[in-house]
C-alpha cells in the first residue's frame, strides 16, 4: 500500500514524501511519484505523522484502564487508536496490591483487534506517591515504595510495567529507585520533592517527570525544586499536558524551552470522560464532575484530563506556539525513546511499524493506519 501526496514528518521535518507499506511495516520512503502500489491511500493536503504514544492516560468513552477487564481495554484502544494514538500505556491509580493485580493480569491477557491500539506498557502512577501531594489519588491506598511488590506485579503484567511513578522524599524510595531502576523507567510523581531530593533520585537512576508543574512544588529563584533539578539531567525526560488547562501556554512554551524538544513527552492523562460529553463521572474511587474540556473533583481540584493526545498536539502547535515538528516529535519519537520502543514506533522510516496518523490542514485527524491498514475500510480516495 502506498501512502501518496502527503508531508510526512521524518527525521525531525515536514516533507513531501510517498511512503510504501508492506503488511505491518514501513517498506520505502521516496519522493512524490517513484513509487507505485495496487492500494493508494491519498494523503493530499494532510501532515502525515508516526502514530502517536500516549505513554500517561487513564481512560476514554466511560471506560478506564483500571476497571481491569478485558472490554474496558479494548474500548479504550479502539478509541484512541481512532485518535491516532496507535499505541497505549495507560496508567494505573492508587490502589492496593490486591486491585493492581487483577488489573495487571488484564493487561497481560490483552491481545489488539484490527482497529485497537498496541497495548505496549502500563504506567503504575501509585501508589508510591506522597501523601500529601495525592491530587486526583486516593489517600486512603498510598503506600511507600515496595520494590517486591512491584515485581510481583510485573510479574502479573508479564513484564508490560514500563513506568513506575515514586515521591523520592518519602522513606525508603532513593532505596527503592537504585533497586528497580536498571528493571524499569522512574519517574517522580505527586511529589513534595525539593531541588535536594530530585537530584539524589535522578542520581539514582530515576529519568522521568510526571505530568510537569502538576502535583509538584514550581520553580522558585530560591527553593529551585524538582523542575530545575530535572532540567539538570539530560537524560531525564519530562511529561507534559497541553490540553489548554492544566498548564498555561507560557509554561507550555517555557518547558520546551528549558528542556529542548528532543527531551519532552506530551501526554494526555486523559480520564473515563475523554469522549463521552459533559457529567459526573469516576476516577479512581472518586467523584469526577467534567463541564467542556475541565475534569474537577468536589473540591475543585483538576483529575486529569477529558482531552486525547491528538488534541493536546493540536492545541500545543495552534494554541500555544510550540513548533509543529517539536509537538509531533513529542507525541511520537521521544515517548517511544523512554518506553524503550524508538527502533520499531514513533518514527516514519523503513522497517517500522506502519503505523500513520493523517491531520488536515486544522491539524485533526483525518484518517488513521494502524499496523498497515486503514482504519475505517476503503474510501473513495483510496484506490
Amino acid at each position: 500500500m502506498l501512502v501518496r501526496g502527503g508531508r510526512a514528518f521524518i527525521d525531525g521535518v515536514v516533507r513531501d514524501a510517498d511512503i510504501l507499506l508492506e503488511g505491518a511495516r514501513i517498506a520505502r520512503i521516496a519522493e512524490a511519484g517513484e513509487l507505485a502500489a495496487d492500494q493508494v491511500v491519498d494523503a493530499a493536503g494532510c501532515i502525515v505523522a508516526p502514530g502517536f504514544i500516549d505513554v500517561h492516560f487513564h481512560g476514554c468513552v466511560g471506560r478506564d484502564f483500571c476497571d481491569g477487564t478485558a472490554q474496558a481495554i479494548a474500548d479504550i484502544a479502539r478509541y484512541e487508536a481512532s485518535r491516532g494514538v496507535t499505541a497505549i500505556c495507560p496508567a494505573t491509580m492508587t490502589y492496593p496490591e490486591e486491585r493492581l493485580a487483577a488489573i495487571m493480569d488484564a493487561a497481560a491477557a490483552f491481545a489488539p483487534a484490527d482497529d485497537e491500539a498496541a497495548l505496549v506498557g502500563v504506567n503504575m502512577e501509585g501508589p508510591f506517591i506522597s501523601p500529601n501531594k495525592v491530587g486526583a489519588q486516593n489517600p486512603a491506598y498510598v503506600q511507600h515504595a515496595d520494590a517486591s511488590m512491584l515485581r510481583r506485579l510485573q510479574k502479573r503484567a508479564g513484564g508490560l510495567v514500563k513506568i513506575v511513578d515514586v515521591a523520592p522524599e518519602e522513606p525508603g524510595a532513593l532505596d527503592f529507585i537504585a533497586d528497580v531502576a536498571g528493571e524499569v523507567r522512574v519517574s517522580l510523581a505527586h511529589t513534595c520533592a525539593t531541588y535536594d531530593d530530585a537530584r539524589a533520585a535522578f542520581e539514582a537512576g530515576a529519568r522521568q517527570l510526571t505530568h510537569l508543574f502538576n502535583a509538584m512544588p514550581g520553580l522558585d529563584h530560591r527553593e529551585p525544586g524538582p523542575i530545575a533539578a530535572a532540567a539538570e539531567h539530560a537524560h531525564v525526560t519530562p511529561e507534559l499536558i497541553a490540553d489548554g488547562v492544566h498548564v498555561h501556554p507560557a509554561m507550555v512554551r517555557l518547558a520546551f524551552a528549558l528542556f529542548g524538544a528532543d527531551r519532552m513527552i506530551l501526554i494526555s492523562d486523559s480520564m473515563r470522560a475523554c469522549g463521552s460529553g459533559d457529567g459526573t463521572f469516576d476516577l479512581g474511587g472518586q467523584d469526577v464532575h467534567v463541564s467542556g474540556n475541565r475534569a474537577t473533583l468536589a473540591d475543585g481540584t483538576i483529575a486529569g484530563s477529558v482531552t486525547d493526545l491528538a488534541a493536546c498536539v493540536r492545541v500545543a502547535v495552534t494554541e500555544m506556539g510550540i513548533a509543529l515538528e517539536d509537538a509531533l516529535l513529542a507525541a511520537s519519537a521521544n515517548p517511544a525513546r523512554a518506553l524503550g520502543l524508538a527502533s520499531q514506533r514513533g518514527s516514519i522510516a523503513p522497517g517500522y511499524m506502519a503505523d500513520l496518523v493523517l491531520l488536515d490542514n486544522d491539524l485533526e485527524v483525518s484518517r488513521v493506519i494502524l499496523r498497515g491498514k486503514p482504519l475505517g475500510g476503503n474510501r473513495e480516495s483510496d484506490r
